[in-house]
């Protein structure tokens, strides 16, 4: 808009002259506010902390993109619409006290949530807005938990060698001291002798068998905490999947097991470390050998592709007897397993290679139909 006055005097033409810079200088006050407001839009909108505005009735006033992807929606209208997802995060989102932190753990059908909820209160004009920032700390959790394993670990494989190294070495060398002296013992002609000496030497053969065999149980745990880095590379995953089925043919065909390995698109590709993941791969495959072992039309199946999120998924589902909610919380603990010949330490060795590949192992279970180990690059 303009102000023009012509032809009515020198009076009239400053008059015209104020307006047309007062118009300027609203317009310039209205440009830099729209910059400003493009500018926290810009912020809001591209930072990679979920961020939802709404009012006490659920009614969303702002979602950024962040928000949208986490829970794989386009748009929002009522925070009370997640409640498909999680009824808990809805009843938290609309319960929530000013400053207060909350934690949420939502299972969705692809992944584990854990949501830390902090949320904030301001009023515009005559509308009261609550500003709720959420963030998925399921890595972060994962991380610390592997952290102060890794510590307990140091510190029980270290007080185990120091104390059972020498019982091995002092073992070993009063059973060989024994049995070098074994004849001068049995020249002697005293009765019964023999017998318990032998005895004494059988004893003393154990009690070195089991500290060596103690020593290497620890030994194979001290892996947990020597972990080398990764060596990324991008590579086919197809080509991953191909080699591990055929290091496993053998198993699947001895115990008639019904293997499918799909990945969708063929063509998907992976940037991790090949070696480290084949390892996780054959883990898994071996467990769900274990798992269908004695079921009806035992079956496998290996899927890989990528989800909404964008994220790379590899999964290894069976049909074996599936797994209680108890024993879900305890399988990637070290040193806990279910098998009598098992050592404990393939899955929990298989998280921490996915945090080193800063991505995630999960397992979903229904019991006496299926089980389903999920890794989230």
């Amino acid at each position: 808009r303009s102000f023009q006055i012509e032809g009515m005097g020198t009076s009239f033409d400053e008059l015209n002259r104020a307006f047309n810079d007062v118009i300027n200088d609203f317009q310039k006050v209205r440009s830099e506010k729209e910059e400003h407001f493009h500018y926290l839009q810009s912020i809001v909108q591209n930072i990679d902390v979920s961020i939802i505005a709404y009012r006490k009735d659920g009614t969303v006033e702002m979602i950024n993109k962040a928000a949208k992807q986490l829970f794989q929606i386009h748009s929002l209208k009522n925070v009370k619409l997640l409640e498909p997802l999680s009824a808990e995060l809805v009843n938290t989102l609309l319960n929530i006290n000013p400053g207060e932190n909350t934690l949420v753990k939502v299972q969705d059908q692809d992944d584990i949530l854990q949501l830390a909820i902090y949320a904030t209160e301001f009023k515009v004009k005559d509308k009261l807005i609550i500003l709720a920032t959420i963030n998925n700390i399921q890595n972060v959790l994962e991380e610390q938990e592997t952290e102060a394993w890794q510590k307990l670990i140091r510190v029980l494989t270290h007080e185990i060698m120091n104390s059972i190294t020498p019982i091995s070495s002092l073992a070993g060398s009063v059973h060989d001291i024994l049995s070098d002296l074994k004849p001068d013992f049995l020249r002697t002609g005293v009765s019964g002798t023999e017998e318990s000496l032998t005895d004494v030497i059988t004893a003393i053969g154990t009690i070195r068998s089991r500290s060596e065999g103690l020593l290497h149980f620890v030994e194979a745990y001290r892996s947990l905490t020597r972990m080398p880095a990764p060596a990324f590379r991008e590579f086919p995953l197809a080509e991953l999947t191909g080699r591990v089925e055929n290091l496993m043919r053998d198993t699947f065909r001895e115990r008639r097991i019904n293997y499918e390995s799909k990945v969708i698109p063929v063509t998907l590709k992976l940037t991790a470390d090949p070696d480290m993941i084949e390892q996780v791969l054959i883990n898994l495959l071996k467990n769900a050998a274990d798992a269908v072992c004695g079921r009806p039309e035992p079956r496998i199946e290996l899927r890989a592709y990528a989800d909404e999120r964008g994220h790379i998924q590899i999964l290894v589902s069976d049909n074996g007897p599936g797994i209680s909610d108890e024993l879900r919380e305890k399988i990637f603990i070290p040193f806990f397993t279910t098998r009598r010949e098992g050592s404990g330490i393939g899955l929990s060795l298989s998280r921490q290679i996915m945090r080193l590949h800063r991505g995630t192992i999960s397992v979903f279970s229904v019991p006496n139909e299926q089980n389903i180990f999920r890794l989230v690059f």
